[in-house]
C-alpha cells in the first residue's frame, strides 16, 4: 500500500484523537480505558511515543521489563503521563501529526492501527461515539490479522470475520461473526468491547476466547 497515503491517513487519524482528547475534562482523563490498568490519560500518553521512541528507548524498557512488551509499553506510559498533563499531550500529538518517524521495528501500518484502536479504548468507555473511518479501518484490519505481532491468529482461530459496512472478510473457520469493521478489529486486538456490534456464532466462540 503507498506510504503517502498511509502518512495522510495516520496524520488525519493522530488530528481527530487529540480534537477528542481536548474535549475532555479532568474527570474523563482519570476514567479507566478498554485497556486494563491504563486510563484515558495514560493511553494519551502512549499515543506520543510512536514518534518519540528510539532504539535505545526499547532496549532500555526491555531490559527493565525482563522481556516482557506489554509491561514495557504499560511502563513507558505510565511515566509519560505522570510527566506530562492533559494539555501538554495533546500538543505532543498534534506536533507530530504528520511525522513517518515510528517506533523501532513497526511498520508503516503500526501508527495507524494504534490510534484507531486506542480512539475506541478512550472513547467507548466514556459512552461517546467515535467514528472509525471504514477504508481505514479495513486497511487495519488486513494489517493485524497478518502480523503475528498483535496475536490475532491464536484468537481468532476457527472464526470467519465478515465484515457488514465493507467487502471484506478473512479467515476459513465454520463460525461466522458478522459486524462492523471498527468492531472486528478491536476483536481482532483482543478487546471484547467490539462484541457489542458482532454477531453469529464466531462471536459466541470470541467471547469465550476474550473473556
Amino acid at each position: 500500500m503507498d506510504r503517502d497515503r498511509i502518512l495522510e491517513w495516520t496524520k488525519a487519524e493522530r488530528l481527530g484523537v487529540a480534537d477528542f482528547l481536548e474535549g475532555l475534562d479532568g474527570h474523563e482523563w482519570r476514567t479507566d480505558s478498554l485497556c486494563a490498568g491504563w486510563t484515558v490519560h495514560d493511553v494519551a500518553a502512549h499515543l506520543t511515543l510512536s514518534t518519540r521512541t528510539t532504539v535505545k528507548d526499547v532496549l532500555k524498557g526491555a531490559v527493565k521489563a525482563r522481556g516482557n512488551w506489554e509491561r514495557m509499553e504499560f511502563d513507558a506510559a505510565k511515566a509519560r503521563a505522570g510527566a506530562f498533563g492533559p494539555a501538554e499531550l495533546v500538543a505532543q500529538i498534534r506536533e507530530t501529526a504528520g511525522s513517518a518517524r515510528r517506533a523501532p521495528m513497526s511498520s508503516p501500518l503500526d501508527p495507524l492501527t494504534d490510534f484507531l484502536v486506542h480512539g475506541q479504548d478512550v472513547a467507548r468507555p466514556l459512552g461517546r461515539v467515535r467514528p472509525m473511518p471504514v477504508e481505514q479501518t479495513v486497511a487495519a484490519l488486513r494489517h493485524v490479522v497478518s502480523s503475528p505481532f498483535y496475536g490475532a491468529g491464536k484468537r481468532l482461530r476457527g472464526v470467519r470475520l465478515v465484515a457488514t459496512d465493507a467487502d471484506w472478510s478473512t479467515g476459513g473457520g465454520p463460525d461466522r461473526a458478522e459486524g462492523p469493521a471498527g468492531d472486528l478489529l478491536l476483536l481482532a486486538t483482543g478487546r471484547p468491547a467490539g462484541l457489542a456490534g458482532v454477531t453469529g456464532p464466531g462471536a459466541e466462540r470470541l467471547a469465550a476466547v476474550l473473556s
